[in-house]
């Protein structure tokens, strides 16, 4: 199987281990992995989900048979909508447990069946966490998903009704995950981290592969992504480099990240130059719940892959976000307020002057309308 390594320390790490981080700094796994070129004109037969790019998929890969067989709710090919002549949603809040992190949850629960841990467990602000458990009972694996107690309750009771266990943490987002990584340390845990574990990563860049495909195979110019801990800006950041080594584009898109105002510890770093964050940023309370991550483990990762592209990182107040959330729902589209920003920023930083996509990642049934207080 796939090896993990560091990128700090050069560790690696047999996956069938189940050890979540790195034992000398403590960061994040990469994945040793080299994905295949995906074959587009072949692409049409295939299984109706984000199994179908078997070629770049880690898991796939080692058993190429394996993947209409694997564990799967129908997630991914979520549809392209425009909303101005240049700017495209991608309406990822379509997925089966309403969010864009059913990709990346497909990915930890097929590993994690494999592996056959004595249980499952993660962290998770609300969406990652409902992802998990209902791809967790799809697999028949017995899971544990902690949550800050500020979580929507919308979200709580979606976890509850998978069968997971809910461990409800007080305090916030920072204190939800320090409890699931010191349970993650017993024997015989899986600690299902989209933060953590890359295999996440790997699939969450379907998210691309399936622009390249349903644009006939190239990209807009710029892809704008929500980014709190990064796990679409970097599975975006993943494919494009693997679609840009196997010649299938010819340019790469700039990747533009969007952060609450009220926490936006990346934003603040890139605009002082910095390779990491300066300081954790104040937990301050924001209506994008998702993307209110004081410190994400893999900030050094989200500037190089920003930087890269010739991208930038941007900010919207929760004024924009609630006027972005009023003005998609006016258009057909009820998002959640994190699953906005994007769009606010389009509008307050005049982004459409490029072809741009931007995703809406989760559905407004889960949070409701933000209202002003």
């Amino acid at each position: 199987m796939t090896v993990y390594q560091c990128a700090m320390c050069e560790v690696r790490s047999p996956v069938e281990t189940l050890t979540w981080c790195c034992p000398q700094c403590r960061g994040p796994w990469d994945l040793d992995f080299a994905a295949g070129p995906v074959p587009r004109n072949s692409l049409s037969g295939r299984t109706d989900s984000l199994w179908r790019y078997e070629e770049a998929l880690p898991l796939a890969a080692a058993d190429a048979s394996r993947g209409p067989q694997a564990v799967s709710l129908g997630e991914g090919r979520t549809p392209l909508v425009p909303l101005t002549e240049t700017v495209t949603a991608k309406l990822d809040f379509l997925m089966p447990t309403l969010s864009f992190k059913d990709r990346g949850a497909v990915m930890l629960a097929e590993l994690a069946r494999h592996l056959k841990p004595r249980r499952v467990i993660a962290d998770s602000s609300g969406n990652a966490g409902t992802s998990i458990a209902a791809y967790c009972a799809r697999a028949g694996l017995d899971c544990t998903v902690y949550v800050p107690a500020t979580t929507s309750q919308k979200k709580v009771e979606q976890i509850s009704a998978h069968g997971a266990r809910l461990d409800i943490v007080p305090g916030g987002r920072e204190e939800a995950a320090l409890a699931a990584r010191a349970a993650a340390d017993e024997d015989g845990v899986f600690y299902a981290s989209h933060v953590y574990n890359p295999y996440f990563l790997h699939g969450t860049k379907t998210y691309v592969y399936e622009i390249w495909e349903d644009l006939g195979g190239r990209l807009p110019e710029t892809l704008v992504v929500p980014a709190g801990n990064g796990t679409l800006l970097l599975g975006a950041s993943l494919a494009i480099e693997e679609l840009h080594s196997h010649g299938l584009i010819a340019e790469r898109p700039a990747l533009i990240a969007v952060q609450a105002s009220a926490v936006a510890p990346l934003a603040f770093a890139f605009r002082a130059g910095a390779d990491d964050i300066l300081a954790p940023a104040a937990t301050t309370p924001t209506l994008a719940e998702g993307i209110a991550i004081p410190n994400p483990p893999r900030a050094r990762q989200i500037l190089t892959a920003v930087r890269a592209t010739g991208g930038t990182i941007l900010t919207v107040t929760e004024d924009q976000i609630r006027a972005a959330q009023l003005d998609l729902a006016g258009r057909g589209l009820f998002v959640e307020p994190t699953g906005v920003a994007c769009w606010a920023a389009i509008g307050a930083h005049g982004l459409d002057d490029r072809t741009t996509v931007v995703p809406l990642c989760g559905a407004g049934a889960k949070t409701g309308l933000a209202l002003h207080d």
